[in-house]
Order: C-alpha cells, then structure tokens, then sequence
C-alpha cells in the first residue's frame, strides 16, 4: 500500500473472477486525470473483466501506455473509439472531478456501462443531468468509494451490520485525513474548487457513502457543515479542512471530518477511522495504519459486543467483492454491488454540504 498521498492508493487484491462458462466482460480505462484510476482497473481485472481500450489526453499518455502494456489493451487514438467499439461493456474513468457527469453521460449514451472515481459529480445540475441519462439510457453511473469498497475492514463492518452483530447502527463517526505532499506535485485542478468541488464535495463524499451504508439510510439531511483554509494561504480556493453533521432518514446520525493534515511522519497517506455504533455494539476501523504498532498493519476491525471484544486484522482475508458484483450487475442488469439511488444520494448529500457550509478560517 503506498504511504505517499491517496491519489496513489490501487489496492490489489486475489482474483475472483466471476464469470460463467462462455461469458467475457470487456471495459475501457479513459481519463487518467486521478491516480484512483489504477485501483478501479485492477478491482475489475481480478473479478475477471479483460481491458480492451486505454485512452487518454496527452498529459497522461505516458501512463496510460504502460497500463496498456501491462493488460495487453489497445491504446485509442480518440475516445470515440473507445465509444465506437460495440464489444465495451463498461468504461471506467477517473477525470477531473467537474468533467466526471459530462464524460458519463457521453458513455451511457454510447450505450456502456459507467464506473467513476468519487466525488462523481460536483454540481446539483450535473446531478439533474445524470439522473435523466441514466432514465433515459438505461445504463449504469456507478462510483468508486474506494474508502468503503478497496478496504477489507470497511467491507467487513457491512457484513457485520447485516448479521447484526452490533444490533441496528445509530450513529457514524468519521475521520478521513489525507496527506498533501508536495504541493508542486498536485495538478492545477486540484487547487481550483469549480474543478475539484471543495474538500465536502470530494474526499467528504467517501464518508457520506459510509453513513448511508452501514446505517442503512436512503436520505439524510445536512444538520451543519463547515469548511477552512488553515494553512494553505498561497492557494486560496482549497480547503484544507471541512467537517459535517447529517441526520439520516431513519434517526441515524453522523458526524466526520476530513483534512489535507496528515503529519510527514505517519507511515500511510491518512490514519482514516471509522466508529459505528449500534443499540448492541460498536465496531471500528483503523483502515491504513494502527497507530504506533512496530508494523504497519491496516485493515484492523476492533469489535465489541455481547459476546465481549474481538480485534481481526483483515488484510489478505475479506477481499473486494464490490468488483465481481458491479461486472454481473452489468451482465445480469441487477443492482446488487450498490444501486444507483445509494450512489447519486451520495453524491447529492456531499454537494449539499459544501454548498451550506460555514466557513471558518482562510
């Protein structure tokens, strides 16, 4: 797992293909703007889907030539050949974060199946115009919460809550540092919000999903919001903190924070946590790092409940179902890997809370 930043994060994880006798599930990996990209290549590859096509701008050709040497994959000249190929089934895509809807829509209207990285949209119109696409088409717009689906303790929290081990989940407390780094090293779009969508837009969204999950709402509302910039003066449009409260629409709450903090001597890029709480129990997540352990160990599920406590270090022993049920809910037409009504709730919520946010310093 790299310790740089979390644009560099691309779990891998052992194939689990899930394909039938005779089936193939062709995808296309286009818009390399966001190192997630990497992650949601090898997430599908190892459920068993095959990388046809790379494209990308020029800025990123140089990357996208070695992600297509490595799979075998063609290299497109333009993306209407990407879009053109009837054989695609899906495109995954991980652009800069205000291009995200239009390059969906464009996709679904080719008629493939869409996998984005989060946050997938950073306007309420961009959100209008991709839930008409996705009526009109048919077709699927599906997000990478990498911090829920490429983490084995995250998975497992889900399988917990569903087999009621901590009894019904009242309340979700999130922790979401990130590691800026070198400045320099970050594309100009990081620095722009209309580009970026703001820190509750972007990283925020990965918390936002984790509450609807395992509280299992459908909708919530933003209680409050605030958003700073405490320490980044030379780059006025970042935010380098936001935090949030939101009430879901089943009683639920929620409260999380995120930051561009993470200190230079932390081993991972964030020490991301995640507390549940539930009428019978609590569970949480050190996701990346168990802090100031001689190893680096992640995925660490610490447990309580009326059976007593329980600590699982989980690397290695859940894996990444997400993949294998987003390529048979493509083939199947179902919505067993995440529907599309979780997805775009999200993203809503994450939008909502940057654009009522109080802001606090900077």
């Amino acid at each position: 797992m790299p310790a740089a930043d979390g644009a560099t994060y691309a779990p891998t994880g052992k194939p689990n293909p899930v394909l039938r006798d005779g089936e193939t599930f062709p995808i296309a990996a286009v818009a390399f703007d966001h190192g997630h990209i990497h992650g949601q290549i090898n997430g599908l590859i190892e459920a068993g889907a095959t990388l046809r096509w790379v494209f990308s701008e020029p800025e990123h050709a140089e990357q996208a030539g070695a992600v297509a040497e490595k799979h075998g994959a063609r290299v497109a000249d333009t993306l209407e050949q990407v879009l053109e190929d009837p054989a695609v089934r899906l495109v995954a895509a991980a652009a800069v974060p205000s291009e995200r809807a239009a390059l969906g829509i464009r996709c679904m209207e080719a008629g493939k199946d869409y996998f984005t990285d989060k946050t997938p949209l950073t306007t309420l119109e961009q959100l209008d115009a991709v839930r008409a696409a996705v009526e009109r088409t048919g077709k699927k717009y599906a997000v990478y919460f990498s911090e829920r689906l490429h983490v084995e303790c995250a998975m497992h929290a889900g399988t917990l809550i569903e087999q009621g081990a901590i009894g019904r989940v009242i309340h979700v407390t999130g922790f979401g540092p990130h590691r800026l780094g070198d400045p320099a090293s970050r594309p100009d779009w990081f620095y722009q919000r209309a580009k970026y969508g703001g820190i509750l837009t972007d990283i925020g969204s990965h918390q936002i999903e984790q509450f609807l999950h395992y509280a299992g709402c459908k909708d919530a509302r933003v209680q409050a919001s605030k958003i700073g910039n405490y320490n980044h003066p030379d780059q006025p449009e970042l935010d380098d903190f936001g935090d949030c409260t939101l009430v879901g629409d089943n009683g639920a709450t929620m409260y999380f924070r995120v930051d561009w903090f993470t200190p230079t001597g932390l081993r991972a890029w964030g020490d991301g946590r995640t507390f549940i709480v539930g009428t019978e129990g609590t569970i949480e997540l050190r996701k990346y790092v168990d802090l100031a352990k001689p190893d680096l160990v992640g995925d660490v599920l610490l447990l309580a409940n009326r059976d007593g406590e329980q600590r699982m270090e989980l690397a290695g022993e859940v894996g990444f179902p997400f993949f294998g049920r987003l390529i048979r809910d493509c083939l199947d037409r179902t919505e067993n890997a995440m529907t599309q009504a979780h997805a775009l709730k999200a993203a809503e919520l994450c939008v909502r809370a940057q654009m009522q946010a109080e802001k606090v310093a900077g």
